[in-house]
């Protein structure tokens, strides 16, 4: 067995693998940037190495620097959890030339998956269905826009080295192709230095059903069922659960029967994901669920496999990578109950989900039903630098609706602030009607739109909650005993009045509005002092701030009066707007790259643009003035 480990990663997943090694007895080495200084998973290891500055591209994705650091450290052997070179074959090639043990496929079984052209080429020689498309070395924009032509649309552009919904585009019509085209292998480009891409048939209801399986050195592989994948955002993963709703004994014995070939077909060990695009229209059918991609590592939603099955699926990499047999047969693995998680990020579902920056001021997660898996703790900072995901929050119970009802009740009853989040919004994508009937497909969060937001003033409910809250938290109402007495004394200073019931209230703000509470309410919704001053209420997953001062709003890119602001820091990748132009309401304007991802600015309002201070590569601070939108007269 392994006797000691660097984690080549950090977060969550640093986190999670640290956790098991350590019950195995597993000495940790943890590495970390010059932002990570501090983080949680340096602090949870045995030991933690320096290996350079805070861009990923300058410590986490240098093997370089990985290597000497596992050499420096006396490691036995390297894990690379998730992204950053999980995936990377000439890394894992070097971890092994180097004497160490990587935990993870051989490298030949990486670069054999690692292209999705190449690897969907594969699948067929070895009978897996895969989705109709093109695949080819002609990458000229005329002939990809002709094969899209006869494909028919609408058409999804992929980078072939793409992951994680990046260098993916969907095009629904032949004048819209280009500029997806070149964005998809912009964003390619950046992401993973590749920017060859693919075109597959978009389908129509498409779920996204993918299988888990495991392989070992002794020729055995296994499958560990299928998760659903389906509720996605922009091609990323925002709900997964397992196993998929209506998927009858038949049906998963043909797709996951075909995930074993598949990873068969490449001589495949350790953890991998087998990914499959179904036709939903009319149910789960083995005919209508093709191929898409293989991930060769552990994937973000494994805890929901290790939920239903009772495996611990990191354990089983490192008894895998230490030569052993994997623990168990197919037949004796089996699901149990249903499991669902949900992503909890520190970004703005209203402000077009931007990430939210900042300080981790008040942070609790409610675990009276969940796994939580984070990578962070209350007072740790949400970096620019790295994915703003703040936590993974499971729920396993024996029905479907039972883990949904209790991932909604732990959103709701968890804190974070300051920063934004989208827990709100997982609420409401938890509670949609199409999710809890399982009528799942990849475009439901698109179709639902601003039945997914919040609302921009809270409701008389919540309102009335706040001025309950800060009543309870400022006066002893033992020693009250009377309403109009109160109301004279304290109007003054605490905006108490009396209304034309003769009841007390307080005058509130909640994100810059003025609204009017009644502060003897019946509060039954959560409700807590923040220490700031201020109260929170939480209704459906929505956290609403209080105060009784006036408070400025936060910025979101773009202000009311037309100036256009860096929401984080970033760089300008493309600039549509000369100064002088006209602009109508909602024109981009500019795209920002931050956090590997690419974030537009529109315009507020039909104007004209009286200043433009963005430049193509530019590299800017967050609330830097780029544009300014004057209304036209």
């Amino acid at each position: 067995m392994i006797k000691s480990l660097l984690i080549a990663n950090r977060g969550e997943i640093a986190c999670r693998v640290i956790r098991t090694a350590r019950a195995m007895g597993i000495r940790t080495i943890a590495v970390y940037s010059d932002a990570d200084a501090k983080a949680l998973h340096v602090r949870s290891a045995d030991e933690a190495v320096h290996i350079g500055p805070s861009p990923a591209n300058e410590s986490y994705l240098v093997g370089e620097k990985i290597i000497a650091a596992a050499k420096e450290s006396g490691a036995q052997a390297i894990h690379p959890g998730y992204g950053f070179l999980s995936e990377n074959a000439d890394f894992a090639q070097s971890v092994i030339d180097a004497g160490l043990i990587w935990v993870g496929p051989k490298p030949q079984s990486i670069r054999a998956m690692g292209l999705k052209d190449a690897a969907k080429i594969l699948m067929q020689e070895a009978g897996v269905p895969v989705t109709p498309g093109y695949i080819g070395d002609n990458q000229e924009p005329q002939y990809l826009a002709k094969q899209a032509d006869e494909i028919g649309y609408p058409v999804l552009i992929k980078a072939i080295a793409g992951g994680g919904g990046k260098g993916m585009r969907k095009v629904d019509n032949p004048a819209d192709f280009a500029d997806s085209l070149a964005s998809c292998q912009r964003e390619a480009k950046a992401s993973f230095g590749n920017d060859i891409v693919l075109i597959e048939k978009w389908i129509e209801s498409p779920r996204h059903i993918e299988v888990q399986i495991f392989g070992d050195s002794h020729g055995n592989v296994v499958h560990l069922f299928e998760r659903d994948c389906s509720l996605q955002r922009r091609h990323q993963k925002v709900i997964e659960e397992a196993p998929a709703p209506g998927m009858d004994e038949a049906t998963r014995a043909a797709v996951c029967g075909a995930a074993v070939r598949a990873a068969q077909a490449v001589d495949y060990e350790s953890a991998g994901t087998i990914e499959f695009i179904a036709d939903g229209s009319d149910g789960l059918r083995a005919d209508k669920i093709w191929f898409m991609e293989m991930n060769t590592r552990l994937q973000v939603e494994h805890p929901v496999t290790e939920e239903i099955t009772g495996v611990d699926l990191v354990e089983w990499q490192l008894r895998v990578a230490s030569g052993e047999e994997i623990p168990l047969r197919q037949d004796e693995l089996s699901i149990t109950g249903h499991a669902i998680e949900a992503r909890l990020y520190a970004e703005d579902p209203a402000s077009g989900f931007l990430p939210s920056i900042g300080n981790l001021d008040e942070l609790g997660l409610d675990e009276t039903y969940t796994r939580i898996e984070t990578g962070v703790e209350e007072g740790d900072h949400v970096s620019p630098f790295y994915d703003p995901m703040i936590a993974k929050i499971i729920c396993h119970a024996e029905t479907r609706d039972a883990a949904r009802l209790n991932l909604m009740n732990s959103l709701n009853y968890s804190l974070v602030a300051p920063v934004k989040t989208n827990k709100g919004f997982l609420y409401a994508c938890l509670s949609v009607s199409s999710f809890t009937c399982a009528q799942l497909d990849t475009g439901l969060i698109e179709r639902c739109g601003d039945a997914l937001m919040p609302a921009v003033i809270p409701s008389q409910e919540v309102i009335d909650a706040a001025a309950t809250r800060l009543n309870f938290d400022y006066l002893d109402w033992d020693n009250i005993v009377s309403f109009s007495p109160l109301a004279q004394m304290l109007g003054e200073n605490y905006g108490f009045r009396l209304n034309a019931h003769k009841k007390p209230n307080l005058t509130l703000w909640s994100n810059g509005h003025e609204v009017i509470g009644f502060i003897n309410a019946k509060d039954r919704l959560p409700t807590g002092s923040r220490r700031d001053g201020s109260v929170y209420v939480t209704k459906d997953g929505f956290d609403w701030k209080f105060t009784t001062r006036p408070s400025r709003n936060v910025s979101t890119g773009v202000a009311s009066d037309g100036a256009i602001l860096s929401p984080m820091p970033g760089k300008i990748i493309a600039v549509d707007i000369s100064e002088g132009d006209t602009v109508t309401k909602g024109q981009k304007l500019l795209t920002l790259e931050a956090m590997k991802m690419e974030h537009s600015l529109t315009a507020p309002f039909d104007g004209i643009v009286s200043s433009l201070n963005a430049t193509l590569d530019a590299q800017v601070q967050v609330d830097a003035l780029l544009a300014q939108i004057d209304a036209e007269a």
